[in-house]
């Protein structure tokens, strides 16, 4: 489906009906690792309805030339959730730059949001990040790319980066990607409090994000389940997906006392 939202013409699939929940995925990828990860505890509820685009430059989505900034694609998100969602409050779930919009999101529109998921989010105060190390390592198996990413390098893992990360890549505007991220810090972050149902989840062993900062947010949600999985990175979503789904029916369910 597309919808208009600005200058751009927004890529996305949508599960289901009832409360909207918008799901937006990281970088250099599509909606398709998001719906994924997120859609078996998502679409395990009924009364939900789940959306997930495709953000500029990636998958179907492009990017114009208006869009020059983190805060333009902010502002086109939230053009693209008035467009689906109408009046309605949104969850919002995100995964790394995904999440990092999410936090834009409810900071300016705390009103119209009623919960808020960030999983491994990328963020302004990124610090302490390790070196990329594999928890179960396999030199000969997948590509550079697979092994940058995961750190449970086993086939079970390949097989999701290869259906769900891996026919993304060539997808990716990488010159439009480079544009937006050399002005990639958002204005409506910092400082402020986001007073709903909240949930982060991060990966002790994220080399791209790491999860030191996410514990900062403490100090911004006072509503907020924090959890540090071991064992797992930046492909936290795929490497411990039952976990991520327990904690996001928690998340569901708190955010729905909220309705």
């Amino acid at each position: 489906m597309e919808r208009a939202a600005g200058d751009a013409s927004v890529h996305y699939v949508e599960h289901g009906e009832g409360r909207p929940v918008l799901v937006l995925h990281g970088a250099g990828v599509d909606h398709r690792e998001a719906e994924a990860c997120f859609e078996p505890a998502l679409g395990a509820r009924d009364g939900y309805r789940r959306i997930y685009p495709d953000l500029p430059g990636m998958g179907r989505t492009p990017a114009p030339a208006s869009l020059r900034s983190a805060n333009d694609v902010l502002d086109m998100l939230l053009g693209f959730a008035d467009e689906v969602a109408g009046s309605d409050a949104v969850l919002v779930v995100g995964h790394s730059v995904g999440a990092y919009y999410a936090q834009g999101i409810a900071a300016r529109r705390p009103d119209r949001v009623s919960g808020l998921a960030l999983v491994c989010p990328l963020l302004a105060g990124v610090r302490d990040v390790p070196e990329h190390h594999a928890v179960v390592a396999a030199n000969d198996l997948g590509d550079d790319g697979f092994r940058g990413y995961f750190v449970m390098q086993t086939p079970a893992m390949l097989d999701r980066y290869e259906r769900f990360v891996a026919p993304a890549i060539p997808l990716a505007d990488q010159a439009a990607m480079e544009r937006i991220g050399e002005r990639w810090e958002l204005d409506a972050t910092e400082g402020l409090a986001y007073q709903g149902p909240t949930l982060v989840v991060a990966g002790r062993q994220d080399s791209i994000v790491g999860y030191a900062a996410a514990a900062d947010l403490l100090d911004h949600y006072p509503r907020a389940t924090l959890a540090v999985l071991d064992g797992v990175g930046h492909a936290l979503p795929h490497e411990q997906l039952r976990v991520l789904a327990g904690l996001l029916d928690d998340w569901l369910a708190r955010s729905a006392l909220q309705a």
